[in-house]
């Protein structure tokens, strides 16, 4: 810019252009498409019947064949038709299976009830090899790995490992010995 430059008169700024039709129509438009964005949300809240799902109504008839009805529709065992008139009503044994199982013969006058005696005889079961305080042991239904104080096969626990002339026995809390085949 020069010295000479600011000695020279300045003109006037325009003044604000005048809003002509079209913006005040562009403007009159946006407000009414506010609004009614607005509005319409609640529009479709209040008249749930014109905008919800509608469900197809079927025909909810059917057509059934022409049979005759059966003589008995019942299942029920004392709804049951006695055939033979002549035998009383309750000596007829009961249709219905009730799974009940009966007392009889669980506890003997003798000792224990079944289900708490040991099995007859042992488990027989052999030693297969011994790492770091613990035994794995063999079988008729599996390999098992135990350590002092664990139940056997047998249903005693075990006692002890030990190494007698270089093999690896163990000993049971029924004093039974075991080793390596």
């Amino acid at each position: 810019m020069r010295e000479s430059d600011a000695d020279e008169p300045v003109t006037p700024p325009r003044s604000a252009r005048r809003r002509t039709i079209t913006d005040k129509a562009l403007a009159c438009t946006g407000l009414v498409l506010a609004g009614a964005s607005a509005f319409f949300p609640w529009y479709v809240f209040l008249n749930p019947d014109k905008f919800g799902i509608q469900v197809a109504e079927g025909d909810r008839t059917r057509d059934l064949p022409n049979w005759p009805g059966r003589e008995v529709v019942s299942v029920s065992p004392l709804a049951m038709v006695n055939k033979n008139p002549s035998e009383p009503r309750d000596l007829i044994p009961d249709p219905l299976t009730t799974a009940t199982v009966s007392n009889i013969g669980r506890e003997d006058d003798k000792g224990q009830p079944a289900d708490q005696q040991p099995f007859p005889g042992k488990t027989p079961f052999h030693l297969l090899h011994v790492v770091n305080g613990r035994a794995l042991i063999e079988d008729d239904t599996g390999m098992y790995v135990v350590r002092v104080g664990s139940v056997l096969p047998d249903n005693s626990r075990l006692a002890s490992i030990e190494q007698r002339d270089g093999k690896w026995i163990i000993v049971t809390s029924a004093g039974d010995i075991y080793g390596n085949k």
